[in-house]
């Protein structure tokens, strides 16, 4: 099932889709766009859910898990592939929702959902006036409910069934892929890149300050390695072709770098370089015939922010370079 109604913004709340195996995708509407942030539900014995998205998000993700059976002392654990707002922006108001659900997270993200004053003030100074618009506020979670998962980490789903987890950084150090091992799906987070399913377009995701290529790289191999049957994109839903995907989730990565590192080479500074990225890949991505869907993508996962984020990675390599010579 690669193909998604087509969605974009507007007041009514989409419903859930039935995606089999009683996974179910829940569209987050991250600043009240949909189609552009997913939440899942596996709904079994042990239900749990996968990404909350953001705050603003919160209550319409409470009232869909009503919707689908989940009611307060249900849900079993909430689990975020990494702490950013998008992602995990909901955990405290949906465990306080949730008063017997787990949080599960990887131990780098762990602190910040305890304490998000660091994480919040970090965003406040990279949003600026549209942060509370677009995410709202990470609400604090109670550490003694808070699971750290390691590398290898299993979440138990009842009935023999759970999701493994595997470090998969690059996109962020945070960052947790997971699978299914019932349905073989596997949660990508933004370690794959930005799925539109409207125009089947992949872009990677390479914001600053954590984005690293070649950990990013490792990553998608560990995803590959995990022969996973199914790709469920927090942004934005499922895609079947999971080795033709990672394919491109690794030709987009090894290209926006490349194009980058060229504008540096031409002495381009970064507004420049990121005009020569959306000429450079004009033609490569059909969202771009489509001005509102590209400007939710922009809104979500900017050319500008990707660019600055493989700047940044590029900044570090010549350090390194420099010191090692």
């Amino acid at each position: 099932m690669d193909d998604l109604p087509n969605q974009t913004t507007g007041d009514a709340r989409p419903e859930p889709i039935d995606l089999g195996d009683e996974v179910w995708l829940i569209d987050t509407r991250m600043g009240g766009y949909t189609g552009i942030t997913a939440g899942y539900l596996i709904r079994g014995e042990k239900p749990a859910l996968v990404e909350t998205g953001a705050a603003t998000s919160a209550a319409e993700v409470v009232e869909v898990l009503s919707d689908l059976g989940v009611d307060a002392n249900d849900l079993a654990t909430i689990v975020v592939t990494h702490i950013h707002l998008d992602h995990a922006g909901g955990v405290g108001d949906l465990a306080a929702a949730f008063p017997r659900a787990e949080v599960v997270v990887h131990e780098a993200g762990a602190r910040h959902l305890a304490d998000p004053s660091r994480l919040m003030a970090s965003a406040a100074r990279v949003f600026g006036d549209v942060l509370d618009s677009l995410f709202g506020q990470l609400r604090p979670t109670d550490a003694q409910r808070i699971r750290v998962l390691e590398d290898g980490s299993e979440i138990d789903l009842g009935g023999g069934r759970a999701l493994h987890s595997f470090d998969s950084p690059g996109h962020a150090r945070h960052h947790v892929g997971l699978l299914d091992s019932l349905s073989g799906d596997l949660y990508t987070g933004d370690a794959a890149g930005v799925w539109t399913p409207e125009t089947q377009d992949l872009r990677p995701a390479t914001p600053p300050p954590e984005f690293d290529l070649d950990t990013a790289l490792r990553s998608l191999v560990r995803m590959r390695e995990r022969k996973a049957k199914r790709l469920l994109f927090s942004h934005f839903g499922p895609v079947n072709d999971v080795d033709q995907t990672l394919d491109r989730s690794v030709e987009e990565l090894k290209l926006w770098v490349e194009l980058v590192r060229e504008a540096r080479l031409d002495d381009l500074d970064l507004d420049h370089a990121v005009q020569r990225v959306r000429e450079r890949t004009a033609d490569r991505y059909a969202v771009r015939s489509l001005p509102d869907i590209e400007h939710k993508l922009e809104v979500l996962s900017s050319t500008k922010a990707d660019v600055a984020g493989i700047w940044r990675w590029l900044d570090a390599q010549s350090e390194l370079d420099s010191s090692e010579s």
